[in-house]
């Protein structure tokens, strides 16, 4: 289910479209709804680096990957990411199958961000919400 169809959407600062497929900005954190069968590498990330470095800076931030449509990611690439976003906090994905929760569990052993699988958008936003918490507090 799309972000736009729970109530904390309410809370949404700005939403953007990209070729890779749209990005909703919150306070503290981005959720990203990828288009179905892109593949997505460092490369073609630069639009939602751009817009993540626009709205957050040097701030801490999190993710959320809403996987509403299936693509993948250029594992090959996760050193680059991994160097490319020191401040992310939280990185939760919401999966909807249990072929898309095995996808996370192979990629998560190439990423160092914290990052946690859910099967539900409202999990998935407390965590992280809770984990920058934690990290602001910490800081």
């Amino acid at each position: 289910m799309s972000i736009v169809d729970y109530s904390y959407y309410d809370k949404l600062i700005r939403q953007e479209t990209i070729s890779l497929g749209k990005l909703y900005f919150f306070e503290h954190f981005l959720l990203a709804e990828f288009n179905e069968g892109v593949n997505i590498g460092f490369d073609n990330f630069n639009e939602v680096k751009v817009a993540i470095e626009k709205q957050y800076g040097n701030s801490d931030f999190g993710f959320i990957a809403n996987r509403i449509h299936s693509y993948s990611i250029i594992i090959t690439d996760a050193p680059l990411f991994n160097e490319a976003f020191k401040n992310l906090k939280a990185y939760a994905t919401i999966t909807y199958s249990s072929f898309a929760s095995k996808i996370f569990e192979m990629e998560n052993h190439f990423f160092n961000f914290n990052r946690r699988n859910f099967s539900d958008l409202d999990e998935a936003l407390n965590w992280v919400e809770k984990n920058l918490e934690a990290t602001a507090t910490l800081g």
